[in-house]
Protein backbone atom coordinates (compact mmCIF):
# COMPACT_ATOMS: atom_id res chain seq x y z
CA UNK A 1 0.00 0.00 0.00
CA UNK A 2 1.32 3.64 -0.68
CA UNK A 3 2.26 5.16 2.23
CA UNK A 4 4.07 8.70 2.54
CA UNK A 5 5.53 10.88 5.19
CA UNK A 6 5.13 14.85 4.98
CA UNK A 7 6.44 17.24 7.38
CA UNK A 8 4.73 20.39 7.38
CA UNK A 9 6.17 21.57 11.24
CA UNK A 10 8.96 19.83 12.84
CA UNK A 11 12.23 21.15 13.27
CA UNK A 12 14.46 18.28 13.78
CA UNK A 13 17.85 19.54 14.00
CA UNK A 14 18.89 22.36 16.15
CA UNK A 15 18.66 26.03 13.95
CA UNK A 16 20.97 29.21 13.83
CA UNK A 17 19.18 31.94 15.17
CA UNK A 18 19.69 35.94 14.64
CA UNK A 19 17.84 37.90 17.20
CA UNK A 20 16.25 40.46 16.07
CA UNK A 21 17.84 43.40 17.78
CA UNK A 22 21.22 41.97 15.64
CA UNK A 23 22.69 45.33 13.86
CA UNK A 24 24.51 42.87 11.61
CA UNK A 25 28.00 43.34 10.60
CA UNK A 26 29.50 46.50 9.09
CA UNK A 27 30.24 46.04 5.25
CA UNK A 28 33.40 47.78 5.87
CA UNK A 29 34.60 44.64 7.11
CA UNK A 30 33.94 42.16 3.89
CA UNK A 31 34.49 42.28 0.32
CA UNK A 32 31.33 42.58 -1.94
CA UNK A 33 31.34 44.13 -5.81
CA UNK A 34 31.52 48.03 -5.68
CA UNK A 35 28.72 48.15 -8.29
CA UNK A 36 26.43 47.40 -4.92
CA UNK A 37 27.83 50.63 -2.76
CA UNK A 38 24.83 52.25 -0.96
CA UNK A 39 22.89 49.64 -1.91
CA UNK A 40 23.44 47.61 1.86
CA UNK A 41 22.50 48.09 5.26
CA UNK A 42 24.76 45.47 6.62
CA UNK A 43 26.01 41.91 6.47
CA UNK A 44 23.69 39.78 8.40
CA UNK A 45 25.39 36.41 7.51
CA UNK A 46 28.38 35.89 6.25
CA UNK A 47 29.46 33.99 3.30
CA UNK A 48 32.14 31.37 5.67
CA UNK A 49 29.40 31.21 7.90
CA UNK A 50 27.03 30.21 5.43
CA UNK A 51 29.22 27.35 4.19
CA UNK A 52 29.86 26.55 7.79
CA UNK A 53 26.48 26.02 8.85
CA UNK A 54 25.83 24.21 5.50
CA UNK A 55 28.22 21.64 5.89
CA UNK A 56 26.17 20.79 9.42
CA UNK A 57 22.97 20.78 7.90
CA UNK A 58 24.87 18.41 4.95
CA UNK A 59 25.78 16.13 8.06
CA UNK A 60 22.31 16.61 9.93
CA UNK A 61 20.63 15.07 6.51
CA UNK A 62 23.24 12.65 6.06
CA UNK A 63 22.20 11.26 9.67
CA UNK A 64 18.24 11.52 9.04
CA UNK A 65 18.27 10.23 5.73
CA UNK A 66 21.77 8.38 5.01
CA UNK A 67 21.60 5.12 2.69
CA UNK A 68 18.03 6.54 0.96
CA UNK A 69 18.12 6.86 -2.60
CA UNK A 70 16.67 11.03 -2.87
CA UNK A 71 15.72 13.31 -5.57
CA UNK A 72 16.51 16.85 -4.55
CA UNK A 73 13.89 19.04 -5.82
CA UNK A 74 15.64 22.79 -5.75
CA UNK A 75 13.45 25.53 -6.04
CA UNK A 76 15.24 28.31 -8.08
CA UNK A 77 16.40 31.10 -8.51
CA UNK A 78 17.16 31.94 -5.13
CA UNK A 79 17.81 28.24 -3.85
CA UNK A 80 20.21 27.46 -6.59
CA UNK A 81 23.45 28.35 -4.77
CA UNK A 82 22.22 26.60 -1.04
CA UNK A 83 21.79 23.73 -3.30
CA UNK A 84 24.68 23.27 -5.16
CA UNK A 85 27.00 24.05 -2.09
CA UNK A 86 24.36 21.68 0.07
CA UNK A 87 24.72 18.93 -2.25
CA UNK A 88 28.37 19.44 -3.08
CA UNK A 89 29.00 18.72 0.79
CA UNK A 90 26.41 15.28 0.97
CA UNK A 91 28.50 13.71 -1.44
CA UNK A 92 31.81 14.37 0.55
CA UNK A 93 30.21 12.84 3.46
CA UNK A 94 29.12 10.36 0.75
CA UNK A 95 32.44 9.35 -0.38
CA UNK A 96 34.27 9.73 3.19
CA UNK A 97 31.62 7.44 5.52
CA UNK A 98 30.39 4.37 5.94
CA UNK A 99 26.56 5.75 5.10
CA UNK A 100 25.61 7.46 1.56
CA UNK A 101 22.78 9.45 -0.38
CA UNK A 102 22.44 8.29 -3.74
CA UNK A 103 21.13 11.40 -5.45
CA UNK A 104 18.89 12.88 -8.35
CA UNK A 105 18.61 16.74 -8.70
CA UNK A 106 15.76 18.42 -10.61
CA UNK A 107 15.06 22.09 -10.81
CA UNK A 108 11.73 23.91 -10.21
CA UNK A 109 11.39 27.46 -10.48
CA UNK A 110 9.03 29.48 -7.81
CA UNK A 111 7.88 33.56 -8.72
CA UNK A 112 5.82 35.40 -6.02
CA UNK A 113 7.97 38.30 -5.15
CA UNK A 114 6.97 41.92 -6.83
CA UNK A 115 10.00 44.21 -5.64
CA UNK A 116 9.80 43.58 -1.64
CA UNK A 117 6.23 42.40 -1.52
CA UNK A 118 5.17 38.77 -1.70
CA UNK A 119 2.26 38.25 -3.85
CA UNK A 120 -1.03 35.92 -3.76
CA UNK A 121 -0.13 35.27 -7.32
CA UNK A 122 2.59 31.90 -7.50
CA UNK A 123 4.12 30.65 -10.82
CA UNK A 124 5.10 26.97 -10.68
CA UNK A 125 7.80 26.50 -13.58
CA UNK A 126 8.92 22.78 -14.70
CA UNK A 127 6.71 21.14 -11.83
CA UNK A 128 3.86 20.40 -14.36
CA UNK A 129 4.61 17.27 -14.33
CA UNK A 130 6.47 15.50 -11.32
CA UNK A 131 5.76 11.75 -11.94
CA UNK A 132 8.88 10.70 -11.78
CA UNK A 133 8.38 11.36 -7.78
CA UNK A 134 5.93 8.35 -6.57
CA UNK A 135 7.54 6.36 -4.46
CA UNK A 136 10.72 8.73 -4.20
CA UNK A 137 12.01 10.31 -1.24
CA UNK A 138 12.11 13.55 -1.64
CA UNK A 139 14.38 16.91 -0.56
CA UNK A 140 13.02 20.11 -1.19
CA UNK A 141 16.31 22.68 -1.06
CA UNK A 142 14.47 26.31 -0.97
CA UNK A 143 16.77 29.24 -0.07
CA UNK A 144 14.47 31.40 2.21
CA UNK A 145 10.92 30.65 3.80
CA UNK A 146 8.87 33.68 4.94
CA UNK A 147 5.40 33.26 5.68
CA UNK A 148 5.38 29.49 4.36
CA UNK A 149 2.39 29.93 1.90
CA UNK A 150 4.33 29.26 -0.98
CA UNK A 151 6.26 26.24 0.60
CA UNK A 152 2.52 24.69 1.45
CA UNK A 153 1.21 25.60 -1.62
CA UNK A 154 4.51 23.71 -3.36
CA UNK A 155 4.60 20.94 -0.86
CA UNK A 156 0.67 20.50 -1.82
CA UNK A 157 2.18 20.34 -5.48
CA UNK A 158 4.37 17.85 -4.77
CA UNK A 159 2.71 15.52 -2.37
CA UNK A 160 -0.33 14.94 -5.47
CA UNK A 161 2.63 12.91 -7.26
CA UNK A 162 2.50 10.35 -4.56
CA UNK A 163 6.35 10.42 -2.92
CA UNK A 164 7.63 7.97 -0.16
CA UNK A 165 8.55 10.95 1.41
CA UNK A 166 9.45 14.57 1.40
CA UNK A 167 11.44 16.88 3.54
CA UNK A 168 12.31 20.05 3.25
CA UNK A 169 16.08 22.10 3.73
CA UNK A 170 15.42 26.03 4.11
CA UNK A 171 18.44 28.15 4.50
CA UNK A 172 16.84 31.05 5.85
CA UNK A 173 13.66 31.34 8.07
CA UNK A 174 12.04 34.83 8.74
CA UNK A 175 10.37 35.27 12.09
CA UNK A 176 6.95 37.08 10.59
CA UNK A 177 3.73 37.39 12.22
CA UNK A 178 1.00 35.37 10.75
CA UNK A 179 3.98 32.51 9.79
CA UNK A 180 2.30 29.31 8.93
CA UNK A 181 2.84 25.89 10.50
CA UNK A 182 5.16 25.22 7.14
CA UNK A 183 8.68 24.94 8.46
CA UNK A 184 11.35 23.75 7.19
CA UNK A 185 13.18 20.15 8.41
CA UNK A 186 16.57 21.51 8.64
CA UNK A 187 16.69 25.38 8.65
CA UNK A 188 20.29 26.61 8.70
CA UNK A 189 19.58 30.49 9.97
CA UNK A 190 16.16 31.85 11.65
CA UNK A 191 16.48 35.73 10.64
CA UNK A 192 14.69 38.71 11.49
CA UNK A 193 12.07 39.99 9.27
CA UNK A 194 14.35 41.79 7.22
CA UNK A 195 15.10 41.91 3.67
CA UNK A 196 17.74 39.97 3.32
CA UNK A 197 19.91 39.66 -0.50
CA UNK A 198 22.63 37.55 -1.75
CA UNK A 199 23.70 34.52 -2.08
CA UNK A 200 21.79 34.14 -4.95
CA UNK A 201 19.02 35.62 -3.54
CA UNK A 202 17.52 38.24 -5.33
CA UNK A 203 15.44 41.80 -5.33
CA UNK A 204 14.05 42.23 -8.88
CA UNK A 205 17.09 39.99 -10.40
CA UNK A 206 20.16 42.25 -8.79
CA UNK A 207 22.18 41.10 -5.86
CA UNK A 208 22.48 37.12 -7.15
CA UNK A 209 26.36 37.93 -7.30
CA UNK A 210 26.93 39.31 -3.86
CA UNK A 211 28.26 35.75 -1.78
CA UNK A 212 27.22 37.21 1.75
CA UNK A 213 23.65 37.59 2.87
CA UNK A 214 23.07 40.98 3.48
CA UNK A 215 20.19 43.52 4.12
CA UNK A 216 19.23 45.45 1.27
CA UNK A 217 18.99 49.71 2.13
CA UNK A 218 16.28 51.66 1.36
CA UNK A 219 18.09 53.42 -1.01
CA UNK A 220 18.92 49.58 -3.09
CA UNK A 221 15.35 49.08 -2.97
CA UNK A 222 14.30 53.06 -4.82
CA UNK A 223 17.31 52.01 -7.06
CA UNK A 224 16.09 48.83 -8.57
CA UNK A 225 12.45 49.41 -8.19
CA UNK A 226 10.62 48.24 -10.98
Amino acid sequence: CFSHEIHLCSLIFPHFHINDEWPGYSLDLFSYPAHYSGDLDCVIVPHGVIMDRTERLARNIMDDLGDHDIVVLCVLKGGYQFCADLVDRIKVLSCNSNQTIPMRVHFIRLKSYLNDQSTEDLHIVGADDLSFLAGKNVLIVEGIVGTGKTMETLLKHVEAFRPKMIKVAGLLVKRVQNRSTCVPDFVGFEIPNRFVVGYALDYNEYFRDLNHICVISESGKKKYKI
